[in-house]
């Protein structure tokens, strides 16, 4: 008996030593020799989708009064917000995190009636004005809503709230860390999973200790990217949850109350953390 398993584990190996390369999934990076007028064409178009994309970043960083930044950093309504925002985005990652990659799992291992229902429901969000996805919230999970009422009853209404923050987060986020983790699960090479469910590993243990740690680049960068979502949010939350505010919602009231160079005092930091957190997610694609 551990000898028919050993040659069948044997067997395994062989077949995915030679079908499974590693280095093969790696980005492969083709030379082109493309022609003098078509590479100033291309070229030209390029710069300028680049310079249309960087130029408000540097005109923003070289015409802000950090002074007025510093200022406004320090105020205590300001570290609140983003507080708040910082909170909300972590919470709501956190959630999805948790629900989101056994659903990416199913979506990307599973072939059921629905599959494709179910991918567009859960890529809907990204199609939908911010301002809609806000009251759709509301709509489905607001304290007169079926829903929301029983959740209003076990205290967690979520009108001006931080559950309604978080959870008005998660529905626009969700996209990014299910698809992003379903990518992951997708370029794993199922032969792995076939060997560990040869040598008598149930699904779940396969899912666990061989899946999760493969897609974990996958997911972290899905994790990340829902985060950086989560904290660019403003739309949804002018109408699901007003306070406690975020540093979007102070952006919008400040630029409202006082005019830009107070809006940019607080665009700059912000500007600064969601430069960081796409390097991070750069790097983790690596």
């Amino acid at each position: 008996m551990i000898g028919e398993s050993t040659t069948q584990y044997a067997l395994c190996c062989t077949s995915v030593d030679k079908s499974y390369n590693p280095l093969a999934r790696r980005e492969m990076v083709v030379q082109l020799t493309l022609d003098k007028t078509t590479l100033v064409l291309f070229s030209t178009a390029g710069s300028l989708v680049v310079l249309f994309l960087l130029a408000p970043l540097l005109l923003t960083a070289v015409t802000a009064d950090y002074q007025l930044v510093a200022s406004s950093v320090a105020k205590r309504e300001v570290l609140e917000a983003f507080a708040n925002t910082l909170v909300a985005a972590s919470l709501s990652t956190l959630v999805l995190t948790a629900v989101g990659v056994p659903l990416a799992y199913l979506l990307a291992r599973c072939q059921f009636k629905g599959r494709q229902l179910v991918e567009a429901i859960v890529d809907l969000p990204l199609a939908l004005p911010h301002a809609v996805a806000g009251v759709l919230v509301l709509v489905a999970y607001g304290s007169r809503a079926p829903v929301g009422s029983l959740l209003a009853q076990a205290g967690l209404a979520i009108e001006d709230r931080l559950a309604g923050v978080v959870l008005a987060m998660a529905y626009v986020s969700a996209p990014f860390l299910v698809d992003s983790a379903k990518d992951g699960f997708k370029s794993i090479d199922p032969m792995l999973e076939h060997v560990a469910r040869t040598l008598g590993a149930t699904p779940l243990r396969v899912s666990t200790y061989i899946s999760l740690p493969l897609a974990g680049r996958s997911i972290a960068t899905g994790a990340l990217l829902s985060w950086a979502r989560a904290v660019s949010e403003v739309g949804a939350l002018l109408i699901v949850a007003y306070y406690p505010k975020t540093v979007n919602i102070l952006i919008v009231e400040w630029f409202n109350t006082y005019g830009l160079a107070y809006a940019k005092a607080l665009t700059i930091p912000l500007l600064a953390l969601c430069i960081l957190v796409f390097t991070l997610i750069r790097l983790s694609e690596r």
